[in-house]
This record gives structure tokens, sequence and C-alpha cells, in this order.
């Protein structure tokens, strides 16, 4: 049986959801499935003789090439997600014999590595507009880890509960439930965006880069479209990108290749790191003489890290590491590497996108 999470949410495993299209209940209405496969065909396939028949409301790609998403486009912009651009969001279908159940199908595998944090707005709006309109069933396979970081998101947003919080009221519906580690590190960033999943918030820039740097380790190409918009664009070029990505080109902090002062990344590029412990932090790698315990101010870097950009050619190409060439003057701007760089601070930036600040001048667009 599916536990009451609140008033008009259940959690429930993949056994509660069969019952419920098998059976017919008026308590569920609307039902989100989280699961490697996203057809609802799975069900037939789960329990011999259960056949449900569906009608296909919509499907939704990153990048909005599966259907009109006017007003959900936030979620759905591929240079705003770490979800690749050909891959299924969600799918939306009613289930037949007359049942009045709306299900949504994510496609999230219970792995660590899974990108959790771009399914959390869909599915909080999904919840939120299925218990204004009837009641939800949120369900993965087991009911424990998929379903349970899910409603955990939606109690943390919903009433501003830290995630230790909103995971022990969770676990008096239900104290099996236990999100896997890579689950609960996404929730935690979630909690520190303030409860909502901010594309350019630099939390969610640091946890692309990680993503597009775990891609990159499993021998996955890397989409041009996963990279950043290039501000160095021309201004009808840059205005496009601005309209289809909400970016603003105006009255921003620029870097400018030094020497032909071609734009090649903005403030909203730069992806902060913590100072290290400056060059003591260098010492496994280089022996300097003096004492090492003298420090007089922390170092400011000599270098500035942004995500990766379109006219980086090189990442595109697919190398490991390489160097970073104005688009214009091929001037040299700094240095790539998958595997990180350590900053002059002593920071270890993982993958790593540098500029050299000798290189760039600072100006406004």
């Amino acid at each position: 049986m599916p536990h009451l999470v609140r008033e008009r949410l259940f959690i429930g495993n993949i056994g509660d959801a069969a019952e419920v299209l098998q059976l017919g209940t008026s308590d569920i209405t609307h039902m989100l499935s989280v699961l490697s496969s996203e057809s609802i065909s799975f069900f037939s396939e789960w329990r011999s003789g259960l056949i449900i028949p569906s009608k296909e409301i919509k499907k939704v790609y990153v990048g909005g090439t599966g259907c009109d998403l006017a007003s959900e486009s936030d979620y759905v912009d591929g240079s705003k997600s770490s979800l690749s651009p050909e891959k299924l969001l969600y799918s939306l279908e009613y289930a037949g014999n007359g049942l009045k159940v709306e299900r949504m199908a994510v496609p999230l595998r219970d792995m660590e590595n899974e990108d959790l944090l771009d399914y959390l707005n869909v599915c909080y709006d999904f919840i939120e507009r299925g218990r204004k309109e009837g009641s939800v069933l949120v369900h993965c396979f087991a009911g424990v880890s998929r379903s349970a970081a899910i409603i955990t998101a939606y109690l943390m947003r919903n009433e501003q509960l830290s995630l230790e919080d909103a995971l022990d009221s969770l676990r008096q519906s239900n104290e099996f439930v236990s999100p896997n580690d890579g689950f609960m590190e996404q929730l935690k960033l979630f909690e520190k965006m303030g409860f909502k999943v901010d594309y350019a918030s630099p939390i969610y820039k640091r946890f692309r880069l990680k993503v597009l740097g775990e891609s990159y380790n499993r021998g996955e190409k890397i989409n041009i479209s996963k990279l950043g918009a290039d501000p160095g664009l021309s201004r009808e070029v840059a205005s496009e990108v601005q309209s289809s990505q909400q970016v603003d080109f105006s009255h921003a902090r620029a870097y400018r290749c030094k020497k032909c002062r071609r734009l090649v990344a903005l403030l909203e590029n730069v992806v902060d790191h913590i100072p290290g412990e400056g060059e003591t932090s260098f010492d496994w790698y280089k022996r300097k003489s003096g004492n090492p315990f003298n420090k007089s101010e922390e170092p400011e870097c000599s270098s500035i890290f942004v995500e990766p950009l379109r006219w980086m050619t090189g990442v595109e190409e697919g190398a490991l590491e390489g160097k970073l060439s104005c688009a214009h003057c091929e001037a040299r701007l700094g240095y790539f590497n998958w595997s990180g760089i350590q900053c002059s601070c002593g920071s270890w930036i993982t993958p790593a996108f540098q500029l050299h600040k000798s290189r760039v001048d600072i100006s406004t667009v």
C-alpha cells in the first residue's frame, strides 16, 4: 500500500503503481513514475496479464524538440541544463480502461552519478498541480531512493524545510526511505540554492561542470550544444542567443582578448572557487627555499576559470587537454584540462577551463 506523506500526496513502489492501474482507485488521480524506462508498457511486462492502454499527451525533450512548451522553457533549454539535448525529460499520458489517472514518466536510474537536479522543477510542478486537481502517487521501483529524493525536494521547497528535516518528516511516513548518496549530495546543493534549481547560480555551474567531466570520463562525445553560449558572437547572433537562453549581455563585466579585443567571457561564465593555500600547496610538485609558513596575505589568483564555451574548438574536438586560443586572432589565452588544473592560489579545479589574467582585459560589454 502507498504511504501517505501529506494530504493528497503518497509515496510507493512499482507494485503500488500497478495496483492502482489494475484495480483503479478514486484516491489517486496523478502518478509520477521515476523509473529507468519512460514507457507505461513496463506494467504489462512486470506483471503478466496486466495491459493498460494509454493515450500520450506529450513528450518533452531537453531543447524543446518534442513538444510545445512555452511556459516550461526554463526546464527544457539545453543551455540551462546539464542533460543531453537529445534526452527525454518526461512524458505525460492518460491511463485507459476508464481510469482517470494522468501519469508523468521521468527516466532516472537509481545510480549515484545520475542527474537528479535537472528533474526537480518539472516534478515539483506536476506534484503541485496533481494535489490541486486530486491526489498524487510518486513511485520508483522499490519506493526507497528515487521517489524519496523527489518527495524530499518537494517538501524542502514547499515547506521551506532543511534537507535533514524534510527527510526526517518523510521517514515518519515510511521509515525505509533512503535516497542514494549521489542524490543526497544534489539535495544539499538544492538546499544551498534556496530550494530551487537556479541555472545561473555558481553552485549549479560547478555541478554542471562535474556532470560534463563525468560524461567525458565515460568516453561520451561532448556535444557543442552542451557548451555555454559564445559571448563574442556578432550583435545579431548574440541577440538571438539572449532571446533563447535568457542571457543578459548588456552592461555585463566582460573579459576580452588583450591582443584583438574579442569578447571571450562574461562574469556569469566564471566558475568561482575557494582559494587554496597559495604556493605552499605546490610543495609536492615544486620545492622552494625559504620559510613555507611565512604567509603574508592570501594570494590573488593569476587566472580565472570559466565554464566551457562554444568558441573553445579544442574542447569540442574531444581532447583531454590543450590550449585555449582566441577564435579571432588565435592568441593563446589559457589552457583546459578535463582532469583538472591547480590554480596559483593552490585550489584544484576539475574539469578546468582556465584564462590567464595576463592575456585578457576586463571591461563592460
